[in-house]
């Protein structure tokens, strides 16, 4: 599994240097891991406290195996991919190994790594949540257990496949509600962005098949590599 993603480190102005501009980070781990089968429903109860129910004893979930890790604020996203490909080379010379990799919705990202991995590449699911979360705000306060089952339920559907239906609720509350302004603009956003990436979320097919559709080594990564080592006092 290789998993590239992105951060956005608050760094240290230099002198000339303008306000409110932000270096981005090029973030990205490549690691081994044994498949590991779930439903729709586990991955549900692991995610939303409403769906929480006491651990019972059952499967260790498989950890990464010898991950290697770069970050940088120096090079792009090319340069890190194709360091991506040469360590997935080095590792599985003979392409025995089913390659998979996890990247947010950037579409230069997903291009980058479709042309030069040539893995199937899986929309990270903590990135799909954000966007329902959004979206659930529209309708609901904020922190509300109205919200918390509002996007439980959506993800639900879009984990069981469903992605189509999800889509086309949204645009609907939209014509239903007449929702103008912000509100209008963020559920067509949020609808826009699950119709385009709907080809990347067969997360029913990934969880029967035991691939990960969510990127905790990376985000890790994004918050150990950058953002503890480059928003401390002092840093540049």
């Amino acid at each position: 599994m290789v998993k590239p993603g992105g951060a956005q480190p608050t760094v240290r102005l230099t002198k000339g240097q303008k306000a409110n501009r932000k270096r981005i980070a090029t973030v990205a781990t490549v690691f081994p891991r044994a498949p590991w089968v779930r439903t729709p429903e586990q991955v549900v109860e692991s995610l939303f406290r409403a769906r929480r129910q006491t651990p019972v004893d059952g499967p260790t979930p498989p950890r990464p195996e010898n991950k290697w890790g770069w970050a940088s604020l120096l090079k792009g996203k090319t340069a890190i991919i194709q360091e991506v490909a040469q360590e997935m080379q080095r590792r599985d010379p003979g392409s025995v190994k089913t390659r998979v990799a996890l990247t947010d919705g950037e579409r230069a990202l997903q291009i980058r790594v479709e042309r030069t991995l040539g893995v199937t590449l899986i929309l990270d699911l903590l990135h799909v949540l954000e966007k329902l979360w959004k979206a659930a705000y529209v309708f609901h306060a904020e922190g509300s257990l109205e919200a918390e089952l509002w996007v439980l339920d959506r993800t639900l559907r879009i984990l069981f496949g469903e992605v189509g239906q999800v889509v086309k609720g949204l645009r609907q509350s939209v014509t239903k509600r007449a929702l103008l302004g912000a509100r209008r603009k963020s559920l067509l956003g949020v609808a826009d962005y699950l119709y385009r990436n709907r080809g990347r979320m067969r997360y029913d097919e990934h969880l029967s098949q035991g691939w990960p559709i969510a990127s905790g080594p990376v985000e890790g990564a994004c918050k150990n590599l950058i953002k503890d080592r480059m928003e401390r006092s002092g840093m540049r």
